[in-house]
């Protein structure tokens, strides 16, 4: 995280990574609370941006109330809360079974859900929990 990363010296090249961090970002908060789509990832691709782009959204980022802390565990210790897990596992299953439940009648996409919410969760549980709450 410390590492320094050499800005374009392009303007429009700035705007265009300072866009796409933005929509990077705005697709990892919706990731919150659409469990398909993953937060995480997003999240880290907009902090790339961010620092290629701007310093100024980068620290606004990384000092986030709420999405910095993550980001800074993550991306420092390689850890997860343990809220943040049980939060993200919930949220997917219910909305994985609510789904095969209730929308989706073919048997096909009923297994591919259950293997993608297999696979997110035995990657959400392959960190370590930090200890904080």
């Amino acid at each position: 995280m410390n590492k320094v990363i050499k800005q374009p010296s392009n303007r429009l090249v700035k705007y265009l990574l300072a866009s796409l961090g933005l929509i990077s970002l705005s697709l990892g908060v919706l990731g919150i609370f659409l469990p398909l789509l993953p937060t995480t990832p997003f999240l880290l691709l907009s902090a790339v941006l961010f620092m290629k782009s701007s310093k100024r959204l980068y620290n606004w980022l990384m000092n986030h109330k709420y999405l910095g802390k993550h980001l800074q565990n993550y991306l420092l210790h390689k850890t997860i809360s343990k809220k943040s897990k049980i939060s993200a596992l919930s949220l997917l299953w219910i909305a994985i079974l609510a789904t095969i439940i209730m929308i989706i009648d073919k048997l096909i996409i009923k297994i591919l859900l259950l293997v993608i919410a297999i696979a997110v969760t035995i990657h959400i549980l392959s960190f370590k929990s930090n200890k904080e709450k």
